[in-house]
């Protein structure tokens, strides 16, 4: 498939939305009406109490205090939830994690915002401090996306492409500042766009080389100790789902241009392409358990980004792609990826649930060659309601990929 394809297809998809708005015309259902409201609600009329993670230590403290069943809804109040934990991902091994988000409203009819983190201290002696945000205004006139990154990352890399082979471990060291903010004006419908200011800087770059002893794919596409991305950002998207940190139903696409110049500070310039696009629909209808698609295509337009730089799994945003691997495993110039996932509850009062995915992704080596062999990755997952007003889970996922790539991947909140 040639990245033109890639790209014809992607942009289809953010474009479904305009039939679904055709549809609904014909149905004489307003399209303004079907945009999911992102209500965070327990239902007043549920039989079964929903329970969350607060509930189960508040019994053990309390074990005559009756968990209330009454309606709770987001408003201008933030609701947090925070987990203290030790965690363990391929990447990170053991790692004591805080983990959590912050879910409020910024006026009583606007969008959920969120602020999110999962901070941590590793195993392999990474420090990780994230902090992701999504901010709307009161009117729902601008949505505000920010993500700020400090890693002191000791990681491995495996070489470019979907081809490079497992046994190409190569130890690398460095420490990267990220600051991404975007700023998306509401054009119609549910139709955002605007533009961001986005830096990736990495110092302190080592390497230890391939253990064969042979020239590592990051020696050959040019080695440096410090680099820097710089550039300006056009973004669009169209959020239909009911429930950011969840969702259950709906649609979201999210297109990000990104141009990085050497006036603006970059080491190199050159100029990429992300297109995420996402369906949640409940299958079988009626039921509570989701089925979810995901598409995520990230693409070097042209010039050379620096090696850490170059599209990688579970370096998205939320780093969510590629499980069944490690991060990283898989880096080039294209990346074309796919997940699907299927979300069922195991208990009927919310505490529990399950998930069973797969995903298949293709990355090319060096900028201006074809993408290589596809790579799938499948497994099945446990999720336990951490609360159940913003319906966030902590996620356990066991996945599998080829050449005996497996491991626990765990987190707060929900892959995608």
């Amino acid at each position: 498939m040639t990245i033109r394809a890639v790209i014809f297809i992607t942009v289809l998809g953010f474009l479904c939305p305009a039939m679904l708005n055709a549809q609904d015309r014909k149905s004489n259902i307003p399209f303004t009406q079907q945009r999911l409201n992102d209500t965070l609600v327990a239902l007043q009329n549920d039989t079964i109490r929903q329970k969350d993670l607060y509930d189960v230590i508040s019994s053990v403290f309390n074990k005559h205090k009756a968990v209330e069943n009454k309606a709770t809804v987001i408003g201008t109040k933030p609701v947090y939830s925070v987990l203290p934990a030790i965690g363990y991902t391929l990447q990170t091994k053991l790692a004591v994690t805080l983990s959590g988000n912050v879910a409020f409203r910024t006026g009583p009819d606007s969008r959920i915002s969120t602020i999110s983190s999962n901070a941590a201290y590793t195993q392999r002696k990474q420090i990780i401090i994230p902090i992701q945000s999504n901010i709307w205004t009161t009117d729902n006139n601008y949505n505000f996306i920010g993500d700020i990154k400090f890693y002191k990352y000791p990681q491995s890399t495996f070489g470019l492409g979907s081809n490079s082979s497992a046994k190409n471990n190569n130890a690398m060291d460095y420490t990267l500042f990220r600051f991404y903010e975007t700023i998306l004006k509401h054009i119609t419908g549910n139709l955002y766009a605007g533009a961001g200011f986005i830096v990736d800087k990495h110092l302190g770059v080592e390497e230890e080389g391939n253990p064969d002893g042979s020239l590592s794919d990051y020696a050959r596409y040019g080695p440096q100790q410090s680099t820097t991305s710089t550039g300006i950002t056009l973004n669009a998207l169209i959020d239909m789902r009911d429930n950011s940190i969840n969702p259950t139903r709906g649609f979201y696409t999210a297109l990000l241009y990104r141009d990085n110049k050497e006036f603006l500070g970059s080491t190199s310039s050159w100029r990429s392409l992300v297109v995420d696009v996402r369906k949640y629909c409940r299958f079988p209808a009626g039921s509570k358990n989701v089925l979810a698609f995901w598409s995520y295509d990230w693409l070097v337009l042209n010039g050379e980004p620096p090696y850490l730089d170059l599209p990688a799994n579970t370096w998205d945003q939320y780093n969510g792609t590629g499980r069944g691997y490690i991060q990283g495993r898989f880096r080039g110039a294209q990346m074309v990826y796919a997940e699907s996932e299927y979300r069922y509850a195991i208990s009927r009062n919310g505490l529990l649930g399950g998930v069973a995915f797969i995903n298949a992704e293709s990355f090319s080596s060096a900028p201006g060659t074809p993408l290589q062999r596809v790579q799938p990755g499948y497994g099945a997952g446990l999720r336990i309601k951490l609360n159940k007003v913003s319906k966030t889970n902590i996620a356990i996922d066991y996945g599998f990929g080829n050449q005996g790539s497996k491991g626990v991947f765990v987190t707060v909140g929900e892959i995608f």
